[in-house]
Order: structure tokens, then sequence, then C-alpha cells
């Protein structure tokens, strides 16, 4: 996971047909999230969008 994706966990996504999705921006917290997907949703009113949290990778523990 980049810098840039651990500093913008935020992310909302575009739900496309047979289960494609499209990551249109990502952002520090989740109330600008929110804030760009009331502006996106009246873009396009016929275009599903989800806000989700990215994680990323996180570290597995190795056995000893």
């Amino acid at each position: 996971m980049t810098y840039y994706h651990r500093l913008h966990p935020w992310a909302i996504v575009r739900l496309l047909p047979k289960m494609q999705r499209v990551v249109v921006g990502r952002f520090r917290n989740r109330s600008d999230a929110e804030g760009h997907l009331k502006a996106l949703k009246r873009l396009m009113p016929d275009a599903e969008f989800v806000i989700v949290f990215d994680v990323g990778d996180l570290p597995r523990d190795e056995e000893s």
C-alpha cells in the first residue's frame, strides 16, 4: 500500500455491471467522502456508488 493510500483510507467506489468497480476518489476522512458522494449522486443519479474504508494489506502473523 502506497503512502498516499495510507493517508487517504476512505474511497468512493462506483459499482459497474459484471462485478466490476472503479475507485472514483480517495479521501482523508469520511465526511469529505460523503460530501463528494452527494455531488456525484446529483451529477449521475443512475450510477451506484459506495464509500469504503480501505485498510490495505494487513501484516500477517508468522507462525513460529
